[in-house]
């Protein structure tokens, strides 16, 4: 503390007034917020990510902070501007626009509760992403009622569309079992950080075992352009909506407690006692459905294909549409070289550009208006579209 690491420091702000424009200098930049500076790209023990270290101008201490969140790999070069006091935007040369557009986190929510927890220096990072993800569906519903069966009809009749995030478990993987495939088998130590840093969007002990959805196993199947089911308990569904995460809730019932009693009988896959325990666990779980705030819709399954039909509807999958997800823009390449502006929501990306006279090789333009989620997520809404170099002069309708 005190002593200043042994780097060299371009401080972009101080070519560009404000900090509202920065340029692409080598493998560091250095953002002011407030009386911190933030040195992005900075030496440190991993060479994995890009390295992050704050220069505290009232203490002259140089702190390296806890950062959390889905860390980008290290680039040849990038740029850093900042969007407020909460955030800075990060755009990754040399990269597809798949990968360039990263989001520093240094003062949201998220990162206050993590400092007030910790009791110290915290980042966050959190991924952007061009474009809207479907809204995952959590379907919930007592044991029986026959939710799994509703959700395998899904898939197999939308198997382009749906994705089941792959939860994670403190229990030891059985002989058959894969792991990331039938669930991310970690230790209980691991899994009990990563609930308090907030990446879990719920979970629960289970027989001595934890078992929860994390927010990355969610953004991992979006990321694939499909729209993720979550099959979970009442309790679960009610963690998960006191979360950051927009989704659809569902709640499955059966048309009488009598004829769900006689299904889960029907099965003859359990003991009395097991049926009886999950008799006890459907009753709780009935009662919870009139919940306020907590299911959008229920569904009585009096009929199987009725209910099916029903469901469909509720998505918006009317008979013979196999597919509703919107056309993707291809990835585009991010230069190395580049220069950066802001005007309100929008960010100007002038790429091949070395000084501010040269004319660019291409424009960009990033839209964050519709910007939404954040870390330990991602941070999706974004809109990336292309402007005409040869034109003279960026259309004020453009970056209105």
């Amino acid at each position: 503390m005190g002593e200043a690491p042994a780097f060299v420091v371009d401080n972009l702000n101080a070519n560009f007034p404000n900090g509202l424009h920065s340029k692409s200098k080598g493998c560091e930049t250095a953002i002011d917020i407030g009386n911190k500076t933030y040195v992005i790209g900075a030496s440190t023990e991993s060479a994995c990510t890009i390295g992050i270290q704050i220069f505290n101008k009232s203490t002259s201490d140089w702190v390296i902070p806890v950062v959390l969140g889905t860390k980008p790999k290290p680039s040849k070069g990038h740029s850093a501007i900042v969007l407020d006091e909460d955030r800075i935007l990060v755009i990754k040369g040399n990269t597809t626009s798949d990968d360039s557009f990263w989001f520093l986190e240094v003062n949201t929510a998220f990162v206050r509760e993590q400092k007030m927890r910790m009791a110290t220096e915290v980042v966050a990072w959190s991924k952007g992403v061009i474009g809207e993800a479907a809204k995952p569906i959590v379907i919930s519903g007592p044991s029986g009622v026959g939710k799994g069966t509703l959700i395998s009809k899904l898939m197999e009749e939308f198997p382009s569309m749906f994705g089941f995030s792959v939860s994670h478990t403190t229990r030891a993987p059985r002989s058959n079992e894969q792991n990331g495939i039938h669930y991310h088998f970690t230790e209980r130590s691991v899994m009990e950080k990563d609930i308090e840093a907030g990446k879990f969007l719920e979970y629960a002990a289970v027989h001595g075992n934890l078992y929860g959805t994390s927010i990355e196993a969610v953004d991992v199947v979006a990321d694939k352009g499909k729209r993720c089911i979550l099959d979970i308990d009442v309790q679960g569904a009610r963690s998960v909506r006191a979360s950051s995460l927009e989704a659809i809730f569902i709640f499955i019932c059966p048309p009488s407690f009598e004829e769900l009693e006689k299904r889960l009988r029907a099965r003859g896959t359990e003991s009395e006692e097991q049926i009886q325990k999950r008799l006890r666990n459907a009753k709780a779980e009935l009662e919870q459905r009139n919940s306020p705030g907590l299911f959008d819709h229920i569904l009585v399954n009096d009929d199987l294909d009725t209910c099916y039909d029903k469901l469909k509807k509720l998505l918006g999958l009317a008979d013979g549409v196999k597919s509703t997800q919107e056309s993707v823009l291809e990835p585009v390449q991010m230069s190395l070289d580049h220069m950066v502006s802001k005007t309100g929501h929008k960010i100007l990306i002038n790429c091949g550009v070395r000084e501010p006279e040269k004319p660019a090789e291409n424009m960009f333009v990033l839209d964050l208006a519709s910007m939404k989620g954040g870390a330990p997520g991602r941070t999706r809404g974004l809109r990336f579209f292309t402007i005409d170099p040869t034109s003279n002069g960026v259309d004020a309708e453009v970056l209105s």
